[in-house]
């Protein structure tokens, strides 16, 4: 069990509705999340090496590079 501030979040129906049946009945909605967050971390971006398959690499490359230099950064305080 988290001991934390209660936060307020919107979920869609179909959202609430997966939480709840993944949540066991010693869980909280709070250890349901973050167990799924937790699964979804990978180890390292390294392990995707190599498996692009296609011949359109450089033109997706470009496209990407376009769109990181229309983004505006946002500056935060941390």
């Amino acid at each position: 069990m988290h001991t934390a501030m209660t936060k307020v979040i919107s979920l869609s129906d179909r959202a609430y509705q997966e939480l709840r049946k993944r949540k066991g009945k010693d869980e909280s909605f709070s250890d349901v999340v973050l167990k799924m967050a937790e699964g979804k971390r990978s180890d390292s971006i390294l392990q995707h090496a190599g498996r692009w398959v296609g011949d359109d690499a450089d033109e997706v490359l470009g496209r990407l590079m376009k769109e990181r230099r229309a983004t505006k950064s946002r500056e935060f305080d941390l």
